[in-house]
């Protein structure tokens, strides 16, 4: 008995070891593809970067801010899911670590968890930070630039890059042709350098 759970073991540990190299060839793989040289520094701001990016996904939300009620806060991480941090712009204040972005979502459960509707805490927090604060702002006068400003913009360059080959399409008068003497000076030129 004892010798068929040592082989078990063995086993184990083997295959354990095997996956383990696996995974070190795999990895070592990617960075012959990605950091061909062999400078350990390298190596170090690889993983260093591979660290950072996987850790970037966590939830900016910490335990001392979660209401007890799990409903309520189902509502309110419905609500600062769709605010924009007004630091990290381009970021949801649930994902954001911004010292304002933590206000802000304690600012939403205080207001959920003392009988707001998400509708009324989102009014809230629209009045005190303007429509920016939305993640998808409303179709209003104020944010026609949020929605229209980046198709304009793709527009102007597209014009621009039509015009630019369209000029360079249009060229100009023809080259005049070459005299007697400018085919004799290439000629002479074209057979120096096939004689190299």
């Amino acid at each position: 008995m004892k010798n068929g759970a040592e082989k078990i073991a063995r086993a184990k540990t083997r295959r354990r070891k095997d996956a383990t190299s696996a995974m070190l060839r795999r990895f070592r793989a990617l960075l012959r593809i990605f950091a061909p040289s062999r400078e350990p520094s390298l190596y170090l701001a690889i993983a260093g970067a591979a660290l950072l990016f996987s850790l970037s996904a966590a939830r900016a939300v910490e335990p001392d801010e979660m209401l007890k009620d799990p409903a309520l806060e189902a509502r309110a991480r419905a609500l600062t899911q769709e605010l924009r941090c007004v630091v990290c712009q381009n970021q949801s204040v649930d994902d954001s670590d911004a010292p304002l972005a933590r206000d802000i979502r304690i600012l939403v459960r205080e207001r959920i968890q003392n009988g707001d509707s998400v509708d009324e805490a989102r009014a809230f927090i629209v009045a005190r930070y303007g429509n920016y604060v939305l993640l998808k702002p409303p179709l209003e006068f104020d944010t026609l630039v949020l929605w229209f400003g980046p198709v304009l913009l793709l527009g102007a360059g597209l014009a621009f890059a039509w015009a630019y080959v369209a000029r360079l399409n249009r060229g100009g008068a023809p080259a005049p042709a070459l005299s007697a003497a400018e085919e004799k000076a290439v000629q002479q030129i074209l057979d120096a350098g096939e004689r190299k």
